[in-house]
This record gives structure tokens, C-alpha cells and sequence, in this order.
């Protein structure tokens, strides 16, 4: 199955930098430019038999599709999400697709055990991707390890009239910071992410990713339970990827 290759440049820390479809990593896509497998989704928290049913349906669906992207799924049980990703990985899928993404960043001791597992088991030249993260959990994910992100949660706040920022995400009935219609409020939201994206992009390259990731950090309890979850049980695997002067 063709498909394109994470081509790794440098680190800093867990976070890589590098090439995925001549596009420089971390990086942020596009809906409309995914080539994804049909899968079979399933919500978070089910019983095991309905998320190891999702896992072999998606499986299946997976070998009868040529596509770039696939989705790992297994809902809230770690065992079935790495067992999906490593099967997918056999398959040829190159770039997998982290499902529910939305929900595991509110679950942050599920999310930061899954991100190290899969970078630790797949090969580093798969490329991770979690949808639907908002502009001030970039940093922190980018740095323990994805690649990938998607610009649809730009809209979807959009429609929900939420101004994204690189710190915090606004209501505007709230907090009526700028005066916007909904197309206006799209592409401001885009371009948010855009230059978090780049600022984790220049972070990388001077080895200060690290620095970024406190202070976003602070943007939200979960996400700074991540970070602090990541710090105390994995500190390891953050060695591992810190050189010793």
C-alpha cells in the first residue's frame, strides 16, 4: 500500500520535527485533505465487547481500503487501542488517526498513557494524529509526540461563536472580544491554530519546546494534569530524549 513517510529531522525532547507529505511537522491539515480507511467508531466509555467489536471491524474495513490515514480505536481500553494501532501499522498505514480525541483530552491520565504507549510501539516514522485539540493543548501534544492535527474544530467553534486564542478559547456572547460573522470567526480561528503551529515549529528548532509547553500549559486544569502526569510517571521516557551537557 503506498503512502507517505514521517521523514524525522530533529527532537526536543519526545516532540520530532520533520517531513510528512513536504509538509514540515508538526503540522496542521486540512479535512478535505485526509485520505482516510472506513472505520467503525465507537464512543469512549463502553463495555470491552462493543470496543473490541469496533477494533475488528475497523480492522477489516482497513484491509479492504487503500488509504493514507487510518483510525485507532478501542475506546477506553489501552490494551485495544495499541493492539488496533499496531495491527493497522502491519497493514501499511503510515499515518493513524487517534479516535476520541475530544473525550481523552479531558481523561489526561488515559491520554498521556496512550501517547507514550503508541510512540514507544509504533515505529517513529508513523505519524500520530488527534483531531479536535484546541490551540493551547498543541504544545503539550506536539511535545509528547503527535504530528498531526485537524483544522475542523476551527469551525465547529465557530458555529458554537468560540473566538480561539493561543491561550484560552472565548465565548463571544461572553467575552466580545472582536465583532465577527461566522466565516470571519473560521479563518480567525484557523489562523490561530496556524501560529500556534508555527510557534511550536520555532520552539522545536531552538530547543525551548519544553518552555511553551509550561506556559500553555496553564491554560486549563486537564491540561496541566497532563503535563504533570507526564513529568511523574514518565520521566524516563522525557530523559530519554533530553541530551546531557
Amino acid at each position: 500500500m503506498p503512502g507517505e513517510i514521517l521523514e524525522i529531522k530533529v527532537h526536543d525532547g519526545p516532540a520530532r520535527s520533520g517531513i510528512y507529505a513536504k509538509k514540515e511537522t508538526p503540522t496542521l491539515l486540512s479535512v478535505n485533505e485526509l485520505s482516510c480507511c472506513s472505520d467503525q467508531p465507537m464512543p469512549y466509555d463502553v463495555p470491552r465487547e462493543l470496543a473490541q467489536w469496533s477494533v475488528e471491524e475497523t480492522l477489516k474495513k482497513a484491509k479492504k481500503f487503500e488509504a493514507e490515514f487510518a483510525v485507532i480505536h478501542g475506546a477506553k481500553y489501552m490494551d485495544l487501542r495499541i493492539k488496533c494501532a499496531l495491527e493497522l501499522e502491519n497493514l501499511g498505514h503510515q499515518a493513524l488517526i487517534i479516535a476520541n480525541g475530544d473525550q481523552l483530552m479531558q481523561r489526561p491520565q488515559d491520554l498521556v498513557q496512550l501517547i507514550v504507549e503508541l510512540r514507544e510501539k509504533l515505529n517513529p516514522n508513523t505519524a500520530l494524529c488527534l483531531p479536535f485539540a484546541e490551540a493551547y493543548s498543541l504544545p503539550l501534544l506536539a511535545y509528547m509526540g503527535v504530528d498531526l492535527f485537524l483544522d475542523s474544530i476551527a469551525k465547529y467553534y465557530a458555529y458554537l461563536n468560540i473566538i480561539m486564542t493561543p491561550s484560552a478559547s472565548y465565548p463571544l456572547d461572553q467575552y466580545p472580544i472582536l465583532e465577527l460573522d461566522l466565516e470571519q470567526l473560521i479563518e480567525y480561528n484557523k489562523k490561530t491554530l496556524q501560529l500556534v503551529i508555527r510557534e511550536i515549529l520555532a520552539n522545536i528548532k531552538n530547543g525551548t519546546l519544553r518552555n511553551l509547553v509550561e506556559q500553555r500549559s496553564c491554560a486549563s486544569p486537564s491540561t496541566m494534569s497532563t503535563l504533570r502526569i507526564l513529568d511523574k510517571e514518565y520521566s524516563s521516557i522525557l530523559e530519554k530524549y533530553t541530551p546531557i551537557h
